[in-house]
Order: structure tokens, then sequence, then C-alpha cells
């Protein structure tokens, strides 16, 4: 991603992984800014489903946890204010996006991306830079 572009496109498999670690968020050039997820691999969201979800870092594992219990809600607990962003959890094959005002975000402020499908945050996850 390059700077000014208001958008990234993650890849998430069926091993479990993201392609992307790491993507920047200018606050000053995107008044909005879109997340796409694109599901590579083969499995359904039923066995290897996949989300993103945006939080603070300081956030992140409580916001995992909570979202254990939040499968009807693609596993991120409803109405939770300390998510800035998720998309919906999708399975092999299929995309989904979310966008969303970057007047949720502070520059600064340590963020990070992961997936809330049970057991996936402590390995599919990364940085999120606010500018």
């Amino acid at each position: 991603m390059t700077a000014g572009e208001c958008k990234v496109e993650i890849e998430g498999n069926d091993q479990m992984k993201f392609n992307v670690d790491h993507f920047t968020i200018d606050t000053q050039a995107c008044k909005d800014f879109t997340v796409v997820l694109h599901h590579t691999g083969k499995l359904g969201g039923q066995v290897m489903g996949h989300n993103v979800v945006i939080t603070k870092a300081a956030d992140m594992n409580a916001v995992a946890q909570d979202g254990i219990k939040a499968k009807d809600n693609n596993y991120v607990k409803p109405e939770d204010d300390r998510v800035v962003a998720h998309t919906d959890v999708i399975g092999g094959g299929e995309s989904t996006e979310v966008t969303f005002s970057t007047d949720k975000l502070t520059a600064g402020e340590a963020y990070e991306f992961f997936c809330s499908f049970p057991g996936h945050y402590a390995i599919m996850k990364g940085d999120v830079e606010v500018k």
C-alpha cells in the first residue's frame, strides 16, 4: 500500500496466515478507509473462517476473548466500542469488506488487526500504523 491510498487488501488462507502483517492509515489523506478481505483457501467459514477486526493494540486480546462467545455476530461482541471496524467471517473463495471513518483513529496510537475466529488471533494479526 502506498501513501494516500485509502484501502488495503488482505488475503487469508487455510494455513491461518494473512499475507499482510502491517498497513498504514493516513487520516489526513483518508476520511474513510476500506479493508478488503479475500479468503484464498478452500475450507468453509464454519471450519476455517476468517475476518479482520481492528482495535487498539491494548484491547486486542480482550476483544478476541469476548468474541469467542459471539459466533452469530462474526465473533465480535455486539456493539463493542473497543472495535474500530470489522468484516464478516468468510470461507474459502469468498471476499468481504468494511469501510469506516478514520475519525475513530488517533495518530500515534498503537492499533492491531486480527482474525477473531476462535484460535486464530494469536497467529493471524498485524500492526496498523495511524498517522
